[in-house]
């Protein structure tokens, strides 16, 4: 496994983080205040083909590699979490789509959401079914050449700002075999959105509650095969479980580096307080877990590209990056001190941010029974 970056890959981590720093960082915190959409950061995100990393050039993507895509959304999330977890959802169904839809559905959904004309969400949770997925209850029933879909979705990031919904419901009473995927537009008549949840952080990227009622959804929307939506969705988490591991890698790395920063400018008892073996103690911690998180997130990254078993693998990392980015976050805020727990610093705002990496994609207890899973087999 190669442990340095191509020259490819450090021309775009460069071109990233160049990004971050003109678009990205000067106007972030007035889209958080507002809990408005950056439409305008998505636009030049487009610009920069970085809406459809992943999706091949074939239908309007970049094909990146799954390695390359991982260190992008680390960057972006050092700057803004809300884009990156913004951005990596409109990419879920670009996945989906790609690997289990037909080249109908590729060809009037996939190139649209690629070439970022149209914002993509991705549907599983429902007030019932969090970290159990196959307890879904919104229903679609086969009606000649429809789908008609009746139930509630929630905690659906892009919500009301995507324009393809991914959407999995139940087509039969088996628990896992019984639920399947569909593609529903926004303004298809009996789907509406209820509450936007307000929330601890990321007010830039919405997460909104979908409804169904009585909603007729073509059936030549239905991808892959009925009763294939739940292995879909759990081939989906896996890959999204990587990605959440890189974006905890970039808010972990932000928060380190502002904490190093300031320990080297804040002045107690006529020394700057990096002179304090506590304080080169907390930054010694911060900046191993680091480098191990990043190592985990690179490993699954790697054994994913090459078609190698990484669904333990993407796991640990992604528990491990969302436990640092909690831990580091933390220990940024307590080298701020006081000034730490205010907003006129970064670090209370990174330490809010990373507490839902431990949630998202599978609670890291949802994960650490996978991997003990996984090591007992």
């Amino acid at each position: 496994m190669p442990f340095l970056l191509t020259e490819e890959q450090k021309h775009l981590q460069e071109t990233i983080h160049k990004f971050c720093i003109s678009e990205i960082a000067p106007h972030i915190l007035g889209y958080e205040e507002r809990g408005e959409f950056p439409r305008p950061i998505f636009e030049k995100l487009r610009a920069l083909s970085l809406t459809g990393m992943m999706t091949p050039e074939k239908y309007g993507g970049a094909g990146l590699d799954f390695s390359t895509y991982a260190l992008v959304i680390e960057e972006l999330a050092k700057y803004s979490l809300s884009v990156a977890v913004s951005l990596s959802v409109t990419g879920l169904p670009q996945n989906i789509i790609y690997r289990f839809g037909n080249e109908d559905q590729k060809e009037t959904y996939l190139k649209e959401l690629a070439t970022g004309k149209k914002l993509g969400a991705f549907s599983l949770s429902e007030s019932g079914s969090g970290s159990d997925a196959a307890g879904l209850k919104t229903k679609a029933e086969r009606k000649g050449p429809h789908y008609i879909l009746n139930g509630t979705k929630c905690f659906v990031t892009n919500g009301k700002e995507a324009d393809i919904y991914l959407v999995f419901v139940r087509t039969s009473e088996d628990k896992t075999k019984g639920v399947s995927a569909l593609i529903v537009e926004k303004g298809t008549p009996g789907f509406s959105f209820g509450k936007q949840e307000k929330k601890m952080a990321l007010q830039s990227s919405p997460t909104m509650e979908l409804i169904f009622k009585d909603c007729a959804v073509p059936a030549k929307n239905l991808v892959g095969q009925e009763g294939q939506g739940f292995s879909i969705a759990m081939q989906a988490l896996e890959c999204g479980r990587i990605t959440m591991g890189a974006a905890s890698v970039g808010v972990a790395t932000r928060a380190f580096e502002e904490a190093r920063n300031y320990a080297k400018i804040r002045t107690q008892f006529g020394n700057p307080i990096s002179h304090f073996q506590a304080i080169q103690m907390m930054l010694a911690d911060m900046a191993t877990s680091i480098e191990y998180s990043r190592l985990l997130v690179q490993k699954a990254a790697f054994l994913k590209d090459h078609n190698l078993p990484f669904s333990q693998i993407a796991s640990m990392a992604k528990t491990v990056a969302s436990d640092t980015a909690m831990q580091v976050t933390t220990k940024a805020v307590q080298i701020f001190g006081g000034n730490g727990y205010c907003q006129e610093y970064p670090v209370e705002r990174l330490m809010r941010e990373a507490k839902v990496l431990q949630i998202v994609e599978g609670t890291n207890q949802i994960q650490r029974l996978i991997i003990a899973k996984e090591i007992l087999r």
